[in-house]
């Protein structure tokens, strides 16, 4: 019989990094008021991490267009695809505005 530690066998760490081209001031602000729409944590400035909704990441912008996100938690039962795609629609979203 296999025994887990309860909360580490259904977390995972760390995605690849996904990097944003030309985000703008107001879609880098319109996709923070998103995540924060959805239950998102995210804190002021330009880098930090995000958490909530059982995924954590780290988000850096350097003011001007890049921006990376960086899953570094989520749950193990979802896969990093899954969780990069929903980042992805926050920003989607806010570019298409």
């Amino acid at each position: 019989m296999l025994g887990f530690r309860a909360g580490l066998e259904d977390r995972i760490m760390s995605c690849r990094p996904i990097k944003f081209r030309n985000v703008s001031p107001d879609t880098f602000n319109c996709m923070k008021k998103k995540l924060q729409d959805y239950g998102i944590h995210v804190p002021p400035g330009y880098r930090g991490e995000l958490s909530g909704k059982g995924i954590t990441a780290d988000f850096e912008w350097d003011g001007q267009s890049n921006l990376t996100i960086t899953i570094t938690e989520k749950p193990f039962i979802v896969s990093c695809d899954t969780a990069d795609e929903k980042l992805i629609s926050f920003v989607d979203e806010c570019k298409g505005r």
